[in-house]
């Protein structure tokens, strides 16, 4: 398997993109980490992953705190002695009108999707740099490419998110870490089941493949940049979109 015994950390790992992902990289092989707010959803996934005949550890993690995230790490090497893969999932959104947006609506997103995911980053990169290995793919958004109305806190914290997978990627090349991002674009989850069936036409019809995304369509681009058949890839962002938008 192409990740057989590799440890992986994903954050906002209890379900959606986060546990297909999971799941996927425990079926090739890595034993799981699935960090996420909801513990019992993340134990869950957890004992989903070892009926696969992997390990796993279900942690609560507040991602904006990094003494938390710090701790979590260590707790990580204490059980796995290693940490090869970060998967920086955990995401919220918080939509409104840029006039109307608040400061919490702003500063929480902020927190959560970029000053989290930096918090995550710091923290593994330490353990990867004195192996002088590892894989890091940080989950951004199409929306932090083209923007979106009434998405102004979300779009800036995934931009901000391409930005600083290109500047980590350029820090930690020399130590062997490799540090992409994914770009999804309209995925198929619980929200975009609410949408009615005249929005979610009018949504495809953006798209050139004429469908939405699936979690497993993200979780195989994550695949393939956390295994080493990705070994010459650094600072790049793979949008997987349906070519809704192409860069």
């Amino acid at each position: 398997m192409q990740l057989k015994d590799k440890v992986a950390l994903v954050t906002g790992g209890a379900r959606g993109i986060g546990k297909a992902i999971a799941m996927t990289l425990a079926r090739a092989g890595a034993d799981i980490v699935i960090a996420d707010v909801n513990l019992e959803e993340a134990q869950k996934t957890a004992g989903e992953i070892e009926g696969l005949g992997r390990k796993s550890m279900a942690i609560s993690v507040d991602v904006t705190d990094y003494t938390k995230v710090e701790e979590a790490v260590n707790k990580i090497l204490d059980k796995f002695t290693k940490l090869d893969i970060l998967i920086n999932n955990a995401g919220i959104t918080k939509d409104n009108l840029l006039l109307r947006m608040g400061q919490q609506e702003w500063d929480a997103v902020l927190n959560v999707n970029l000053k989290g995911s930096f918090n995550c980053l710091k923290a593994v990169s330490r353990p990867m740099v004195k192996q002088r290995s590892g894989k890091i793919v940080n989950i951004a958004s199409i929306i932090g490419i083209i923007g979106n109305p009434g998405q102004a806190n979300y779009s800036a914290s995934k931009a901000g998110l391409i930005a600083l997978t290109k500047t980590a990627a350029k820090e930690l090349a020399s130590r062997n870490i490799n540090v992409n991002a994914i770009a999804p674009g309209f995925i198929q989850t619980d929200m975009t089941a609410k949408l009615s069936v005249q929005l979610q036409q009018k949504m495809k019809e953006a798209i050139p493949l004429d469908k939405f995304g699936t979690p497993d369509d993200v979780a195989a681009a994550c695949l393939f940049l956390a295994s080493e058949d990705s070994g010459y890839i650094t600072g790049q962002t793979i949008v997987v979109d349906g070519g809704m938008v192409m860069v």
